[in-house]
């Protein structure tokens, strides 16, 4: 069983930076494709970006394209997604998640694990 722990969310003014974080235990991290998904107040769970277990096969969703960078550090279990020029519009709750499989996807009832999500507020 693969249990995720995010962490890195807080608040920050428009134009900053967050790193979020998103730690594995239980099992390795290293095999699974993992993503990043956000949920705003009243909206649906969105995909964000995803990643295959070997670093490569990187999606974005077009609004975070070029502002965000998602990324991995197998030998720690971890993975990241570094936010760059934060706008309001990106805050939500930032959940990390992981599946089976080989292949990463942006849809979010194709992973089996899922953190506990982390807030990340952008003021105007």
């Amino acid at each position: 069983q693969v249990q995720l722990v995010e962490s890195g969310g807080g608040l920050v003014q428009a134009g900053g930076s967050l790193k979020l974080s998103c730690v594995a235990s239980g099992s390795t991290l290293s095999r699974n494709p993992m993503a990043w998904f956000r949920q705003a107040p009243g909206k649906e769970r969105e995909f964000v970006a995803a990643i295959a277990s070997s670093g490569g096969n990187i999606r974005y969703e077009d609004s975070v394209k070029g502002r965000f960078t998602i990324s991995r550090d197998n030998a720690k279990s971890t993975g990241y997604l570094q936010m760059n020029s934060l706008k309001p519009e990106d805050t939500a709750v930032y959940y990390c998640a992981s599946r089976q499989g080989s292949v990463p996807s942006s849809r979010a009832p194709q992973y089996d694990y899922w953190g506990q999500g982390t807030q990340v507020t952008v003021s105007s």
